[in-house]
């Protein structure tokens, strides 16, 4: 029994990549009711990386990598530990399209990893039949460990390419 994925959801899927819009589509004909997951973002602007980015970073140290002191934020926990700010699969790349979606399962308890690791196994279920490399942010050596040595980035699949 699939789930639908609502219109935020499907809107959030504008501009990433076919290949991977492809693969979460299959996840969710793949899900069944106790498995719901909403799409969280998708294409990233470059405003969005200065955020993420200055979120548990000090002015100068935004300054430091390209990001506007305004976006500093000191205090709120850390969401992204790219060196380059700007280097997020999220992003445009060059054929156009963002390389990376962010899922959670729907209703988010962010404590509740099962339910994180339930939508990485349909996502990796999906993208082995629709033949699309991927790769998850909780498991980024692909060694199917998820969270060792600071895997962490439970709702982020991205193509692994």
């Amino acid at each position: 029994m699939a789930i639908t994925l609502g219109q935020r959801s499907l809107s959030r899927l504008v501009g990433v990549h076919p290949d991977l819009v492809r693969v979460v589509k299959r996840a969710a004909a793949m899900a069944t009711p106790a498995e719901d997951f909403t799409v969280l973002e998708g294409v990233r602007s470059r405003e969005q990386m200065c955020i993420n980015y200055g979120k548990g970073r000090t002015a100068a140290q935004c300054e430091a990598k390209g990001v506007p002191g305004k976006y500093a934020q000191p205090r709120a926990a850390k969401v992204t530990w790219l060196n380059n700010p700007f280097a997020s699969n999220h992003r445009k790349m060059f054929d156009g399209f963002g390389h990376a979606v962010d899922l959670a399962p729907w209703p988010i308890d962010w404590n509740d990893l099962k339910r994180f690791d339930a939508v990485a196994h349909l996502m990796l279920r999906a993208a082995t039949i629709e033949g699309v490399p991927i790769r998850w942010g909780a498991d980024w050596d692909q060694d199917g460990k998820p969270r060792e040595r600071g895997e962490s980035d439970s709702p982020h699949f991205e193509l692994a390419r």
